[in-house]
């Protein structure tokens, strides 16, 4: 598990590409790294997830078991989600140039890699990951959180 965890960290090290400043991506983020079986759920329609694939809120993101996925938010905040899990996009709203927003999202299952962003720097209890036993306050960090499948 450990060797899993340092190379889920170290992917998301190469991860934090900050979005160009100022670009509309229509959503609230996008996909920088998809490998196996990675999906995107909107709108009730499953679809295959993709690099340069726009990230909404109310999304759910999905990996099989050979799946996982980067996610660079308009915040700057990335995401990792390892393979078996299920990330839900709960809500999203950032102002550039004030930096304050708020983050909401929820891991259901699998594992999730956070570096945080302008978020939790601009707004510190803004950002919060939720699990199904804890809501975790983000106050500027970075973080490995896994939820099991016995915790659901």
């Amino acid at each position: 598990m450990r060797n899993w965890c340092n190379a889920l960290l170290a992917a998301v090290a190469l991860l934090v590409v900050p979005l160009q400043a100022g670009a509309d991506t229509g959503g609230i983020g996008k996909f920088r790294l998809v490998s196996g079986e990675s999906y995107v759920i909107r709108d009730g329609e499953r679809s295959k997830a993709e690099v340069g694939g726009i990230v909404r809120q109310k999304d759910v993101i999905e990996t099989a078991g050979d799946g996982a996925v980067g996610v660079t938010f308009n915040d700057n905040t990335v995401f990792s989600a390892g393979p078996n899990s299920s990330v839900s996009m709960e809500e999203f709203k950032f102002n550039p140039v004030t930096l304050k927003g708020s983050f909401l999202a929820k891991l259901g299952k699998g594992t999730l890699s956070v570096v945080s962003g302008d978020i939790a720097r601009g707004s510190p209890k803004a950002m919060r990951i939720r699990t199904p036993s804890a809501i975790l306050g983000v106050r500027g960090t970075r973080f490995l959180v896994r939820v099991n499948e016995e915790q659901q």
